[in-house]
């Protein structure tokens, strides 16, 4: 995933970029730059490592550094960006943000003539920036060579660029996986991922671009290069995980979408006689947070937090290269609250179960600590395919989904034919996969929001959603 924000104003916009980036940092750990346009030295460029420091101790001394009326940033799990180059179109930056599955069809049919090359990164990988980039300097206008791109590539693209002469073009990806907002203040315009970033700015909203929609903006308005499209598939796991507390989407807030997400929980489980007596209701710190609190509202369970992320250390993930140490550092960080686990009943809520490496380990500290039982909750159904459009899961094979390897023991690849039956809790496959999972994890019981109930906690109508994780439909 990623984050962006950019502004063009009539002042020196330079604090509002640093600042509105950085209110992305929770969208990527690995990259994080800055690109501005100024009439005296025109575009300038920086971009940092920010795995072990947060964006904003990297890119402290950016005042000193740059400065400029307009200015675009982006944090980043991925390619180092924004990008500089000079083509026909003139110079500029660029940033993008998604996943491109078919780079290699698309250099050999498009840029492998002429001799043309593309820098190529460690073990051979090429920039996906670098690549969108090179395909829209084919083309006499951004607005052409942006609408190629987007029409092409096998996955998404959402692309800001900042142009010499400080404009900024933003293009939202074609079926808008992922949003892309306009804010408004006194002296000019900004586009960010995230609404609150602008909004804790002194910027209003303006507008939210459509998929697929283009857009130039200047310090005096905004001009529509390409309208908005009909279709819209936008990633409904915003809303379940990557989103922000306070960020909106197509108007939906995302901490409202969680809470009602875990009523929903929590009426299905009562329903069907689900995890009686339970001492306590708790998050898998941090988004699974909000779903709980739902669920406890629904359920009457008081709501506890039986450990605590110890943050003024490790006030972000820490990854280090072996799966060992990166385990060590998930168990420091959690610390107990003894009076709240010993011989409790517990029922926690995770955003979501990926591998569940990290989750058995949780479950482990919590049992050696005196836990009774813990109970889990998925606050969204049971992933069945790596994202190909943004990368969230960062699967490079589906097998490394914990319910993939689990079907495959079940019941070996013919297993893969009955997705829909192992995703739903009422069929005899769905009930074998929360059990095969209760014991490979430790878990008292097992349960999935269903598919129906995260679409109705979203409230947007199915047809706009994106659901392929959970059910592979495009």
């Amino acid at each position: 995933m990623g984050g962006y924000f950019g502004a063009v104003s009539s002042r020196d916009i330079i604090a509002d970029v640093f600042y509105g980036t950085d209110y992305h940092s929770h969208l990527g750990t690995r990259r994080g730059g800055m690109a501005a346009y100024a009439e005296d030295v025109g575009l300038q460029r920086d971009i940092h490592n920010i795995q072990n420091s947060p964006f904003r101790t990297k890119f402290e001394k950016i005042f000193d550094e740059m400065h400029g009326n307009s200015a675009i940033g982006c944090i980043s799990d991925s390619d180092p960006q924004p990008l500089l180059f000079r083509s026909r179109l003139g110079a500029y930056a660029i940033s993008a943000t998604g996943a491109i599955n078919n780079s290699e069809e698309l250099i050999e049919k498009y840029l492998s003539e002429g001799g043309g090359h593309l820098s190529a990164m460690t073990s051979g990988k090429i920039n996906m920036v670098e690549l969108v980039a090179a395909i829209i300097n084919q083309f006499d206008s951004f607005e052409k060579g942006i609408r190629f791109v987007q029409s092409v590539i096998d996955g998404s693209i959402t692309i800001i660029i900042l142009k010499e002469g400080g404009n900024i073009i933003a293009a939202r990806d074609r079926l808008g996986r992922l949003p892309l907002l306009v804010g408004r203040d006194s002296d000019g315009y900004c586009v960010s991922f995230e609404s609150f970033a602008y909004q804790k700015l002194g910027y209003e909203d303006e507008k939210e671009l459509g998929p697929g929609e283009i857009v130039e903006i200047s310090p005096e308005g905004i001009i529509c290069l390409s309208p908005a499209g009909e279709e819209m598939r936008i990633c409904s796991f915003l809303w379940s995980y990557y989103g922000y507390s306070t960020a909106c989407y197509e108007g939906v807030n995302v901490e409202f979408m969680r809470y009602r997400n875990g009523e929903i929980m929590a009426e299905h489980d009562k329903q069907v006689g689900n995890a009686k007596d339970i001492d306590y209701v708790a998050g898998v710190p941090d988004s699974g947070t909000p779903h709980a609190i739902g669920y406890a509202n629904n359920s009457h369970v008081p709501f506890a937090r039986p450990f605590i992320k110890y943050t003024p250390t490790w006030s972000r993930s820490f990854t280090p290269a072996k799966q060992t140490e990166r385990n060590k550092v998930a168990k420091m960080k959690q610390m107990p609250v003894h009076d709240l686990i010993k011989d409790k009943k517990l029922l926690f809520v995770d955003d979501s179960i990926v591998r569940g490496t990290q989750l058995r380990e949780t479950v482990d500290f919590l049992y050696s600590n005196g836990a009774k039982e813990v109970h889990m909750r998925s606050a969204c159904p049971p992933i069945m395919y790596g994202c190909k459009y943004l990368n969230f899961s960062r699967a490079t094979s589906d097998l490394e989904l914990i319910t993939r390897s689990t079907i495959l023991e079940l019941e070996g690849e013919d297993g893969f034919k009955y997705l829909e039956e192992y995703s739903d809790a009422s069929t005899e496959r769905g009930k074998s996969l929360r059990r095969t999972i209760c014991e490979k994890l430790n878990f008292a019981s097992l349960e999935f929001q269903s598919l129906e109930g995260v679409i109705k906690a979203i409230g947007i109508e199915p047809c706009k959603l994106c659901t392929y994780c959970w059910n592979g439909k495009e």
